[in-house]
């Protein structure tokens, strides 16, 4: 059987560096795989030389996949970027519970029904600091000398303090703030190394507050509640109680695939 080599597609990495890749049919020997994709590759490849050819054999398939790269030969692949995450979280003042499993007065008295209220006073809700989940994560990449332009950096710098408004690293619109990038230029390798810096949190629906339902808080918006005097008739007192929330955007939304590092 005669070996084929057909090309499937190509495609440029960088102004530097290009692959082509290939399927070998027609023998299962590695050496010969090899020979006949170096007989089949173009020399050059948008003015490249071949820098290295490879293949790899397909598993029952009885066919190798060839990969040719192009690039000068003293061109050395950018770095890998790399990842790192927390998800220690982060502290707010609530002054308001989720639940209020138990209230208890002296025998014969009723605890006043504060609906959730946090801390109250005769005239004021204290509230409490909790840990609430926040997920921050930052991710260092290495990006070419001629993308970190002083307009580059000027995006970054716009985007600092955003929201996502799309969907970004698995979050849903409003769940991501970017905290900011730090970055310096590697001269050796003619890059930036920048470092990217993220904190999430999760949006919520039908949040109870008291007899209030909050239809929707995403995870950066801010969500307040006013109290009033209202008259408790079991506990025969007057008590602060929720009639009002409210959601604020503190935020402004940004278009995170700017960034150039993906979504």
């Amino acid at each position: 059987m005669a070996v084929t080599v057909q090309e499937r597609y190509g495609r440029r990495l960088s102004d530097d560096s290009a692959e082509l890749l290939y399927l070998i049919r027609g023998t299962s020997d590695d050496a010969t795989a090899r020979t006949a994709l170096s007989a089949a590759a173009p020399t050059t490849h948008d003015g490249l030389p071949i820098s290295d050819i490879e293949v790899e054999e397909l598993e029952g398939l009885d066919a190798y996949l060839g990969t040719v790269q192009y690039a000068p030969p003293d061109f050395e692949p950018p770095a890998e970027p790399s990842f790192s995450f927390d998800t220690s979280g982060g502290t707010q003042h609530i002054t308001q519970s989720l639940s209020t499993p138990g209230r208890y007065a002296p025998a014969g008295k009723t605890a006043p029904n504060y609906q959730g209220a946090i801390g109250v006073t005769a005239s004021d809700v204290t509230g409490v600091d909790i840990t609430i989940p926040i997920y921050q994560f930052s991710e260092t990449h290495y990006l070419p000398s001629a993308t970190v332009t002083n307009a580059y950096k000027g995006t970054l710098f716009s985007l600092t303090g955003r929201v996502n408004n799309a969907d970004f690293r698995g979050l849903n619109n409003g769940e991501c703030l970017f905290l900011g990038a730090s970055g310096s230029k590697r001269e050796s390798e003619d890059d930036w190394e920048i470092a990217f810096r993220f904190a999430g949190s999760p949006n919520k629906t039908n949040l109870v507050i008291g007899d209030i339902t909050v239809s929707s808080k995403k995870g950066w918006e801010y969500l307040w509640v006013r109290y009033a005097e209202a008259e408790d008739v079991a506990a025969k007192m007057l008590i602060q109680k929720p009639v009002a929330a409210y959601v604020e955007q503190v935020y402004e939304y940004g278009d995170f695939s700017a960034m150039g590092i993906g979504v």
